[in-house]
């Protein structure tokens, strides 16, 4: 997607792309009376430097836990093929000690409904409307067979009964022929767009047309200049990557410079569903790194701050997967990711204040991290959460001052002056049995702290200013 030369298959072993950077909002969330008060008592003392010890192995195992195993869960149950295939990719997760796995099927219960579908229903445009007007607009196209009329796809029953794959077969050839280099630019448009409404429907019908030479034909139209031709070809190899063997194929074919360059450069339709292809590639783990590599991380940032409400869950989706690697949560956190994620956590309501949660958690894991969120008033936005959220945001946003507290005296100290104690202290007595486990986990912390000295000036402040 970035050049001709892009096309090419990229392996991990190849080095990195050029990132982009994107702007993301400076505007703080608002905070609570009690957030303001615990301004006042904010500490002389210099903030946590910068390198911080790394988390113990049990304490990044727990992390871990928690966080990798959402990454199924953002995958609706009505992928069953991707779905299924997501668990034994990763076999290494099978080697976590029996308590990881216990809190890890603890956050996987949890994050059921973390992913309401719109990552992989992403086919939005109108398939019908668009082929319509490709086929009063095209010139004619490369001749088909002269028995197969592409314009009869725009009525036809493409269910399995109605339309068995002998009689799609001819019409995939047709199109394939039709994406020539040769053929007219509106008769490429008009056959990505009619491959994207094949592959929409059924998985014999993805395998076929991934199989019969597709893939490499489409790839190309991802840099197309003209927008439609992009979005089409875009939302076709999403559409195909659902299918297990089409995502090895997609990434043969050089797909991944191609789709970051639209996730740039695309209309919102095209970067929406960039994004959601590049997570289904993501399900091959080699690819992530890659992907962060050829500057997926920024965009993705940027869609955060300027894209519609589908847009912004997409990316969360997309970002938390792609977290799983190290190097792309520093990419991330130097794109500007941590502000606009606190933002999002305050948009309740909309769906994506859990999401943001858990990418929160997931880029507290690394030192750097940690310290931009604390600066972009991460702590105060998660107790007021714990305060005021639903049950489900609550846990969530435990999980989070979790990862920033297990392994920063300060934090923890920062977590009292917010005035977090009253709340999860009501939490780890009625919440859900996951959510008492949780706070009670982080109370011990807190604990722990004033037991060694601390933060015992912070707890008294504290309870000063309740009376």
């Amino acid at each position: 997607m970035v050049s001709l030369a892009g096309s090419q298959i990229l392996s991990p072993t190849h080095g990195p792309c050029t990132t982009t950077t994107s702007s993301s909002s400076t505007r703080r969330p608002g905070h609570s009376m009690r957030t303001i008060r615990s301004a006042l008592l904010h500490p002389d003392s210099p903030p946590e430097p910068a390198s911080h010890p790394r988390p113990t192995a049990a304490a990044d195992d727990e992390a871990d836990s928690d966080m990798e195993n959402l990454t199924d869960s953002v995958i609706d149950i009505r992928l069953s093929e991707l779905a299924a295939t997501a668990g034994p990719a990763h076999p290494a997760a099978v080697a976590k000690s029996s308590s990881a796995n216990a809190a890890a099927t603890d956050m996987l219960d949890l994050s059921r409904d973390f992913s309401d579908y719109s990552s992989f229903n992403s086919d939005i445009s109108g398939e019908l409307e668009r082929l319509a007007a490709a086929a009063s607009a095209s010139a004619t196209p490369s001749p088909p067979s002269p028995a197969v009329d592409l314009n009869d796809l725009e009525s036809m029953d493409l269910s399995e009964a109605a339309s068995p794959l002998s009689h799609i077969e001819p019409f995939i050839h047709a199109c394939i022929r039709a994406l020539s280099p040769d053929s007219p630019p509106d008769a490429r448009r008009g056959a990505a767009a009619r491959l994207r409404l094949l592959a929409k429907h059924r998985s014999d019908i993805r395998s076929l047309v991934g199989s019969s030479g597709a893939i490499p034909a489409l790839v190309p139209l991802l840099r197309s200049t003209d927008p439609t031709t992009q979005e089409n070809a875009v939302t076709a190899l999403l559409n195909l990557s659902l299918e297990d063997r089409n995502r090895a194929a997609i990434t043969a074919a050089g797909a991944i410079k191609p789709l970051v360059y639209a996730l740039r450069t695309g209309t919102a339709p095209a970067k929406q569903n960039a994004a959601c292809a590049l997570l289904s590639l993501s399900g091959i783990e080699d690819n992530r790194a890659t992907i962060g590599a050829c500057g997926a991380v920024a965009p993705l940032v940027a869609l955060l701050s300027a894209g519609s409400s589908r847009g912004k869950k997409d990316a969360l989706t997309t970002l938390y997967r792609l977290c799983s690697a190290r190097r792309n949560k520093e990419r991330a956190v130097s794109a500007g990711a941590v502000v606009p994620l606190v933002h999002l956590i305050g948009e309740r309501g909309t769906g994506t204040s859990e999401k943001a949660m858990v990418v929160l958690a997931s880029l507290a894991s690394i030192p750097e991290g940690r310290d931009a969120v604390v600066e972009a008033g991460g702590i105060p936005a998660l107790v007021e959460t714990i305060e005021d959220g639903p049950a489900r945001e609550k846990e969530f946003a435990v999980v989070a001052l979790l990862q920033l507290c297990s392994e920063s005296s300060s934090n923890r100290a920062l977590l009292v002056r917010e005035g977090a104690i009253p709340p999860l202290v009501a939490l780890s007595q009625s919440g859900s049995a996951r959510a008492k486990h949780k706070a009670e986990t982080l109370l011990g912390y807190l604990r722990e702290q004033r037991q060694g000295g601390g933060c015992r000036a912070g707890l008294g402040a504290a309870t000063s200013m309740a009376r």
